[in-house]
């Protein structure tokens, strides 16, 4: 048949059913017509069942396909029986394909006010998930840890080294300029206070006290929150949306292993290291600041030498390992949970940065609260 009998008409064969007779070659060249006509024709009608009789079809492409589609759209729709048996093999296979799953209809949130936003049972509801989110992602980490210890996990040395240079040498600049000026802070707001006394010297057991304890460990925390966690969120948010994920778990590759384990390991090495580096260069900030109040280097050492001791450096440090897993696992957890777009990675680094500065203040006071009353 020639392309200018290309086309269709709707027959009605009964009081329910209808036919439809496809006719011609379909192809990018003919005109058989345009869907909205045959759409008009079954709204008139009202058919129950539509069959589909391509018995005089000559040659057919993707247009075929495309006005069969949707035929099979709006008796879905409608709710008429779709009847392609007498469609030519090929296009019947390329239908059932294109018709296997449902099209997925995206439901809009519900519209609600401020005051939901406040409801006791919506807060606790969404707590319990969050916790049980934080435990099944905790489990399988330690699970993988486990692998690991035995010899039997997929984690690679190359990824842990490359990640111990990502959070440690490279961090050293932001590192650096955050631990001197939180150094000279301290000192000037301890001199304020010191010098209504004739007391300036003591200035530095002060700063050396409040860096090695708190003020060193912390900040650098929070440095490596927006920094290291954020990147570990949109690392693993973006491998999330091109699916790499889903093909390393196809090839039998555990992502926790894979992906996870390196960078948080790499996280708890690079952190002790770069606390002792924040101490260091925060004592020398309050140097800086003690020169400018008439305090000899010479009576700054000494007296930094008195206040340093080994359990003032120990709860640095001891923050820093607890400080360091908990960054890790908010900023992976937040990318391995992504979702497949560049709003939902954007969202997952935000969720990282935000869940681990307010993880890093929670366990900041509890830490603190026990070694008071330990007396250590």
């Amino acid at each position: 048949m020639s392309d200018k009998h290309a086309g269709f008409q709707l027959v009605q064969s009964t009081d329910k059913d209808a036919v439809l007779i496809l006719s011609g070659a379909w192809s990018k060249d003919s005109q058989p017509g345009e869907f909205a006509a045959l759409a008009s024709e079954l709204s008139l009608g009202a058919p129950v069942r539509l069959q589909i009789d391509g018995s005089g079809l000559g040659e057919w492409d993707s247009r075929l396909m495309a006005f069969l589609l949707q035929c099979h759209n709006y008796c879905r729709e409608e709710g008429i029986a779709f009847d392609s048996r007498d469609l030519p093999p090929g296009a019947a296979k390329l239908l059932a394909l294109a018709t296997a799953v449902e099209k997925h209809r995206r439901e809009a949130p519900p519209r609600t006010g401020w005051l939901a936003a406040l409801n006791p049972l919506g807060l606790a509801r969404r707590a319990g998930e969050i916790l049980r989110e934080s435990l099944a992602f905790t489990g399988e980490i330690s699970l993988a840890l486990v692998r690991l210890v035995r010899g039997k996990s997929n984690t690679r040395f190359e990824d842990f080294s490359h990640f111990c240079y990502q959070a440690g040498p490279e961090a050293l600049g932001i590192i650096s300029l955050t631990s001197v000026l939180v150094g000279m802070i301290l000192a000037y707001l301890g001199a304020v206070q010191l010098q209504q006394f004739g007391a300036e010297v003591y200035v530095a057991n002060l700063v050396s006290i409040g860096v090695l304890r708190e003020m060193g460990v912390l900040m650098t925390a929070v440095v490596m929150a927006g920094r290291t966690g954020a990147a570990y969120a949109a690392q693993l948010g973006t491998m999330q949306t091109n699916e790499e994920i889903d093909a390393i778990t196809t090839l039998g590759i555990s992502p926790m292993e894979f992906l996870v384990l390196p960078r948080i390991l790499a996280l708890l090495v690079a952190m002790p290291l770069l606390t002792l580096y924040a101490d260091l260069l925060g004592i020398v900030g309050g140097g800086i600041v003690a020169g400018g109040m008439g305090i000899t280097p010479l009576q700054y050492i000494s007296q930094t030498e008195h206040a340093l001791a080994i359990n003032h450096l120990a709860v640095g440090l001891i923050k820093s390992v607890v400080f360091a897993l908990l960054i890790a696992i908010a900023g992976c957890r937040a990318g391995i949970n992504s979702g497949r777009s560049s709003a939902a990675v954007g969202q997952a680094a935000t969720e990282a940065v935000v869940t681990a500065i307010v993880y890093l203040i929670v366990a900041d006071a509890g830490i603190n609260i026990l070694f008071q009353q330990i007396r250590f």
